[in-house]
């Protein structure tokens, strides 16, 4: 993956290394929900952060990071 976006499902941002750490920093609830998932493939970062109030920029800034290392 080249880089993260608010059109990035949440299926691939799992397979970014420590992107769980990062999801669960900003107490991203998909993580332990059984709906979430069957639905990672549709499941959105912008989708994500905008019915979770969490700050879309910020995340992705910080997910793009981890593919720099």
């Amino acid at each position: 993956m080249k880089k993260v976006n608010k059109d990035t499902t949440l299926e691939k941002v799992l397979k970014i290394k420590d992107s769980k750490k990062v999801l669960a920093k900003y107490k991203v609830p998909c993580l332990s929900c059984p709906f979430a998932k069957l639905e990672m493939g549709q499941l959105t970062i912008g989708n994500i952060c905008k019915n979770y109030n969490i700050k879309k920029k910020d995340l992705i800034k910080e997910l793009n990071q981890l593919l720099k290392e």
